[in-house]
């Protein structure tokens, strides 16, 4: 009878976990658009909403190294700081993180803004893991992921880091899109004519590695790159719409009418419509899976 006493004593007095909050994980990866290259935080209206969302980050210039910006650590949503970037005479795709001292942002905040004003109760985290000037076949291929300087194997880690430490505030991370930014830098004669193969093996590979097979991705480009100079941007475009038209998983976005800085990227504002874009695209999804 003591010792029964003496193990309800001990139960009784023992911690009661609470269950985790779960958030939903929305991935952003790509190269400059997604990184936010031009996109002005002196420009960025503010936003209480934006404390309510997290984010943890990795972005700058390929290859990932400790030169780019970075937070190592879950942080209220806000634009990225620049960071240290090496030299641009340190190596030949040196780019400098962000155009502006200030850091910068991509369609993370326009994403994340859309959906907390539809539903301001939303559990929302962004992992951003963007490269400027990458190519999927040098960059970001799956079968490449032991090489250093793989994109993708440093979003497969930072995936891993962030959700070790979510676990440690007690949230449970839900993978619920994957939104995806690039294909300027495959618009050339070799890689445009791969690009919709490459894109879909990195999702579908993308898919496999998180164990979440039925993650919907949202896929985009800047389709003004090149201001009409690039002969190949039509054939990346088409490959993107191939790609979603292949998957029902997979949707692409049209940015045709998103406001741009220069022949490269757009600006504050198209990053803002991008980033909505993505939002409204998103919650159709929803709407229909549910």
């Amino acid at each position: 009878m003591l010792f029964k006493s003496a193990a309800l004593i001990v139960a009784l007095a023992a911690p009661i976990l609470a269950e985790p909050v779960h958030y939903d994980l929305v991935i952003l990866a790509g190269q400059s658009n997604a990184v936010g290259f031009d996109a002005k935080p002196t420009e960025l209206p503010e936003d209480p909403v934006d404390q309510k969302v997290l984010l943890w980050w990795k972005v700058g210039d390929p290859p990932p190294d400790t030169h780019d910006s970075s937070s190592n650590a879950w942080l209220p949503l806000a634009p990225q700081p620049l960071g240290k970037p090496a030299p641009k005479k340190a190596a030949p795709r040196q780019y400098g993180n962000f155009a502006q001292p200030e850091g910068g942002f991509g369609p993370e905040i326009g994403f994340a803004r859309h959906l907390l004003e539809i539903n301001p109760q939303r559990k929302l985290a962004i992992l951003k893991i963007a490269f400027s000037g990458t190519s999927i076949p040098q960059d970001w291929d799956p079968k490449k992921r032991s090489q250093k300087d793989s994109c993708y194997a440093a979003l497969l880690s930072q995936f891993q880091r962030a959700t070790q430490a979510a676990k440690t505030r007690n949230l449970a991370l839900r993978p619920t899109a994957f939104l995806w930014v690039q294909g300027e830098s495959d618009a050339n004669a070799q890689n445009s004519k791969t690009y919709s193969k490459d894109l879909t093996a990195l999702i579908q590979t993308l898919r496999t590695d998180l164990k979440a097979p039925n993650l919907p991705a949202l896929i985009a480009v800047n389709t003004r790159f090149g201001l009409g100079k690039n002969t190949f941007m039509p054939a990346i475009v088409e490959a993107q719409k191939q790609v979603a038209q292949n998957d029902p998983l997979t949707t692409y976005l049209d940015t045709s009418s998103a406001p741009i800085a220069n022949g490269a990227h757009f600006n504050t504002q198209g990053t803002l419509q991008v980033g909505q874009q993505f939002a409204k695209t998103f919650l159709k999804l929803k709407a229909i899976q549910d």
